[in-house]
């Protein structure tokens, strides 16, 4: 038998006894304990099954069987009043209808003891947890700061008082007529300005950010005040539906997700599906980062079919085995290969006729590519052009590059690849009746190899947390975020445009590797050391995420622009571009110079 039932079942044994007392404490009460008379007695020990069976079919109806009686308030004791009222009223009713005499005032203080006691034995929960946490807490306890003190606030510290042997010593808000008033006996000693200070005079070991209707940027702000002080940190994060448990158990950890301080890109799920329902889909790379949540997103909105392609048969192994648990009726098919290889994608696009490509093939780690450029511009520039080709021949409806702001003024060899891609689709979408976009967007948070999980690992390690240069800076996005500004390219593409992402303000990465070891409990340069190692090759100390004679438009989502088509003589291009890849072909040595010719704005560094 389960906790919960065996609560039910002790909660109507005690009702049961409660309605017995009740039925002779009147009686006792208008003619004595021992003088009770026998002609009242009798009947109300014959009524009391009656009683019993009146009594726990009204607590149940009203749902007084299934509160949650630790945090039981006003609600919860007008309840058992209107319940208590019916029951009484029946009592009279049915004794009445069956010619049952009972003095006037057991009726009366039958209610009074019915309503008390039955109050009193679920109220009693509650009075017992406090007690039992008043006098339980020691010299050493646990002390909490909360950062906000609205609703959730409120709600959160009824709970703690309640349900944690912590104490909450004192609240965190920026409302200034807030400041020196109380709740819950709990003072509001100031703003968030006030949370170093106040820690330390408190002596917080942690502290709860309980403001979850809040914006991100003001919960960026609040963690790096927070992270100012040595107490372990704690958010209550947004609350998009109705409550179905405690506050105190939607608590969680700080994560990184958390630090990217904007709001997240938002998309219409139903045009999504409206665009891919019923349709072949193909997603190159779909064993990555983006690549694998795309294809998550794409499947749920009910296409044909999903055609992934991966060269790197672990990931995709392990899609297919996800996608395959969690959508067994959808038809995915898996396939090793090569974007490299035209005539192995000749082959797939015969078999399959693809009407919708995202492309995430591609090499992406900038030092890697540094020191392989040729395999840089087989895979990212062949890798596209083969698939622009087989696109254009076959028919397809729309195609969408993933790109990168490093494709923005490239210092880099993958950054010059990529822009070669850009200008790839720019130039086809020009000829060919396939739509053809790309999306540009930052670093992905929590992406494989990219900076969080080696700050990470490098911290699990015990150090040191390397960092290329102090003044760094980076976009960021979630993964999720990520995928929403690919698929919202595909809704809105009309050919030719490169979709861009407002980002908000670039993160810097020294405070990002502060942050992380700060959330993982540690003090930065005490015990973990942060070391400044130089920039990597290829690697700028800022990132742009357009171009100035791009330009700028606007689109039905406010996060959201198009930077547009940039004039250029396509035919040169594809000369200049076909001789590219020929030279990485050979190998030669001058493969960075040949880039250089086809991506006028690529600027190495020497």
């Amino acid at each position: 038998m389960g906790k919960k039932y065996s609560r039910i079942i002790i909660l109507i044994l005690v009702d049961m006894a409660i309605v017995a007392f009740c039925s002779i404490m009147p009686l006792a009460l208008r003619f004595g304990i021992f003088t009770m008379d026998v002609m009242y007695l009798e009947p109300a020990i014959k009524c009391l099954p009656a009683d019993i069976v009146i009594t726990i079919i009204v607590m149940a109806l009203f749902k007084l069987y299934n509160r949650v009686w630790t945090y039981a308030g006003m609600d919860e004791l007008m309840s058992v009043l209107k319940a208590s009222l019916i029951i009484e009223a029946l009592y009279v009713a049915y004794r009445l209808f069956m010619g049952v005499a009972m003095p006037r005032s057991f009726y009366v203080f039958n209610w009074i003891f019915l309503f008390l006691l039955l109050a009193g034995s679920r109220v009693s929960v509650r009075l017992f947890r406090q007690i039992k946490h008043k006098y339980t807490k020691g010299a050493g306890t646990h002390r909490m700061m909360i950062v906000g003190a609205g609703s959730a606030g409120s709600v959160l510290i009824k709970e703690l008082q309640y349900s944690s042997n912590a104490k909450i010593a004192c609240l965190i808000d920026d409302n200034p007529g807030k400041k020196g008033k109380y709740i819950h006996g709990i003072p509001i000693v100031g703003n968030r300005q006030d949370i170093p200070h106040m820690a330390e005079k408190y002596e917080i070991d942690e502290i709860i950010i309980a403001i979850p209707s809040s914006e991100p940027r003001v919960i960026r702000d609040i963690i790096s005040l927070c992270n100012e002080t040595p107490a372990k940190l704690k958010i209550l994060p947004a609350i998009t539906s109705t409550l179905t448990s405690s506050l105190s158990q939607k608590v969680r950890e700080v994560n990184y997700e958390d630090l990217l301080g904007r709001d997240a890109v938002v998309i219409n799920n139903k045009d999504v599906e409206e665009f891919v329902k019923d349709k072949t889909v193909m997603v190159t790379g779909g064993g990555g980062t983006i690549g694998s949540e795309l294809c998550r997103q794409i499947v749920a909105n009910h296409p044909k079919q999903l055609i992934i392609v991966d060269i790197y048969e672990n990931g995709a192994y392990e899609l297919q085995m996800e996608l395959l648990r969690n959508y067994p009726e959808a038809d995915v098919r898996v396939l090793i290969a090569s974007v490299r290889d035209f005539e192995r994608m000749d082959t797939i696009f015969q078999t399959y006729n693809p009407e919708i490509i995202y492309h995430a093939a591609a090499h992406k780690h900038v030092p890697l590519m540094e020191y392989s450029p040729n395999e840089a511009v087989k895979n990212n520039c062949k890798g596209t052009l083969n698939m622009v080709k087989l696109s254009d021949q076959y028919g397809v409806q729309r195609f969408v590059l993933i790109s990168t702001d490093k494709a923005v003024r490239p210092t880099n060899v993958m950054g010059a690849t990529k822009r070669i891609c850009e200008m790839i689709i720019q130039s086809y979408n020009k000829m060919s009746e396939t739509e053809f976009v790309a999306v540009r967007f930052g670093n992905v948070l929590g992406s494989n190899g990219s900076v969080i999980p080696l700050f990470l690992k490098q911290i699990e390690a015990g150090g040191p947390v390397t960092l290329t240069h102090r003044e760094i800076t980076r976009f960021f996005m979630t993964v999720s975020e990520a995928v929403s500004l690919v698929l919202q390219a595909g809704l809105l593409a009309r050919g030719g445009e490169i979709f861009v992402l407002d980002m908000g303000q670039p993160v810097k990465i020294y405070d990002l590797a502060v942050n992380l070891i700060r959330l993982k409990g540690y003090v930065p340069d005490e015990d973990i050391k942060i070391e400044i190692v130089g920039l990597r090759p290829g690697e700028k100390l800022y990132e742009e995420l357009l171009m100035a004679e791009e330009g700028l438009e606007s689109t039905p989502n406010e996060l959201i622009y198009i930077g547009q088509p940039i004039d250029m003589d396509c035919r040169k291009f594809l000369r200049q571009l076909d001789n590219l890849i020929y030279v990485a072909e050979k190998n030669g040595n001058n493969i960075k110079k040949e880039i250089g010719k086809v991506c006028d704005t690529y600027s190495p560094q020497m």
